[in-house]
């Protein structure tokens, strides 16, 4: 009755997981057929490599658990086993990144501004590599998020403006900074004033809207508020998925057990 508890649900467990990398590969695949732009050819290998993987682990559970194949259990268990590692020491990365660095409270505005300087350096390396930066770029114009924020707010006045609570890519990609003190005509034309200002986003701000304020240090320190913010979550969520992965670790053990103690038995009826 505990063999086939426990290898049965490993092998349940298994097949499902097997089930789930089989449209995450294809989704992989067909990324690196038809992407067309930069963000989606981005996706189209860790995708693949996330649903081979996938697929892998779960037949070698699969065909060890139910197949009574003892060394393939203990392969899909070390691999679990490093998984879990990887889980624990990915969440507290994870936190510890993300801890530093928040938006800056406007007096009178809706909406608040955020510095690059505030966030961690792990992060701000990362994210204002020239490379990664095209890419990163390249999503955002995708995702069109300057674009819908201009058709939202294109009948604001400035005094309803002002109020606004934005998003921190709107906030920093979208509009110039406040140090600017720039006149608004729309949410995404400015007029320069005679202010001066040693923000150096001042002068790579364009009304066009292919290009706004993608290359400021405000759009940087905005996609690192919002990337923070998403990263807590994910940590959150990696916690649960620990949770899980050792309580089908633990079951994996138990069959893993179960399997030795079946080819043991074996061993001692076939001998003459």
């Amino acid at each position: 009755m505990a063999f086939r508890l426990s290898n049965n649900l490993v092998g349940i467990l298994n097949f499902i997981t097997f089930l789930l990398s089989i449209p995450i590969l294809g989704a992989g695949i067909w990324l690196s057929r038809e992407g067309v732009t930069e963000c989606e050819r981005f996706l189209d290998k860790p995708v693949i490599v996330i649903g081979v993987f996938l697929m892998l682990v779960s037949l070698a559970g699969l065909i060890g658990a139910c197949c009574r194949v003892t060394w393939l259990l203990w392969l899909y268990l070390v691999v679990m086993f490093l998984l879990i590692v990887l889980g624990i020491v990915f969440t507290i990365f994870a936190f510890a990144v993300t801890n530093k660095g928040a938006g800056e409270a406007l007096s009178g505005k809706g909406y608040k501004e955020y510095r690059l300087g505030d966030y961690s350096n792990w992060l701000q390396k990362r994210v204002t590599s020239q490379k990664n930066w095209n890419k990163i770029k390249s999503c955002l114009a995708d995702s069109k998020v300057c674009t819908d924020f201009h058709d939202k707010y294109l009948n604001t006045s400035a005094s309803e403006f002002s109020q606004t609570h934005l998003s921190s890519v709107q906030s920093g990609c979208c509009k110039p900074s406040n140090d600017c003190q720039f006149m608004y005509v729309g949410p995404t034309n400015w007029t320069r004033g005679s202010a001066e200002s040693n923000n150096p986003d001042c002068n790579l701000w364009n009304n066009n809207l292919n290009t706004l304020c993608f290359d400021c240090q405000s759009c940087k320190a905005g996609f690192i508020d919002n990337l923070r913010s998403s990263w807590k979550k994910v940590a959150i969520v990696n916690i649960v998925f620990l949770i899980f992965l050792i309580i089908v670790y633990s079951v994996g053990c138990c069959a893993f057990r179960n399997n030795r103690r079946d080819n043991y038995y074996q061993q001692q009826t076939w001998k003459p």
